[in-house]
């Protein structure tokens, strides 16, 4: 029920819908696509972070923007530094940098878009910190409407990120402690969604 790849139709008019709530979006037919977009985006020597995105890492976008010479990458200096002594730092770097990159976990057909966390470490970049968020969105994530959205992270979307954190971290699963409904970007041009015709992350 929420992983498969809507209507054409459905996309584009979710696609208008976004743009009407100062949200730029559009659409590519793949993950490496999507990638070259990315890189198209962002110009050289940027400060980009790059969230933890099942999304991402199945394109092999969080690599490359960690291995990059051609950007600064936030994340890699981050795994450089020591939480106990620099943790303040540490959440500065990670809530305001100038290019923020990630996904989300629905996108409704009249433009909203929702995202899911457990420590909400990735909220306060998209909602106001960065000067730029890209979002790469696989997309069988365009549901009907907020309560849909609500529904496919519940139904959907915790029980496969529970499972990745037990692999992943040893823990005993996961949780939606925070939620941010992004319902209109009051900056023009801040937020870009590229929408992918293919199903990618959850």
């Amino acid at each position: 029920m929420f992983n498969k790849i809507p209507s054409q139709t459905t996309i584009q008019n979710t696609i208008a819908a976004l743009r009407n709530n100062n949200i730029e979006a559009f659409l590519v037919q793949n993950g490496e696509e999507a990638k070259r977009k990315f890189w198209e985006i962002v110009p050289e020597g940027a400060e980009v972070m790059n969230m933890t995105s099942v999304t991402l890492g199945s394109i092999g976008l969080d690599k490359e923007i960690e291995g990059s010479t051609d950007i600064k990458s936030v994340r890699s200096q981050l795994l450089k530094m020591d939480r106990k002594t620099e943790g303040s730092q540490m959440q500065k770097l990670g809530a305001a940098p100038d290019f923020v990159i990630g996904s989300v976990h629905a996108v409704t057909q009249d433009g909203h878009v929702l995202i899911a966390s457990n420590t909400g470490s990735q909220l306060p970049a998209y909602a106001y910190g960065s000067s730029r968020v890209i979002w790469i969105v696989g997309a069988q994530k365009i549901v009907k409407d907020i309560d849909a959205g609500t529904r496919r992270i519940y139904e959907y979307v915790l029980p496969l990120e529970s499972e990745r954190a037990k692999v992943a971290y040893g823990a005993p699963g996961s949780a939606v402690n925070k939620m941010l409904i992004f319902s209109r970007e009051t900056q023009p041009g801040r937020v870009t969604m590229i929408l992918v015709n293919e199903v990618l992350g959850y």
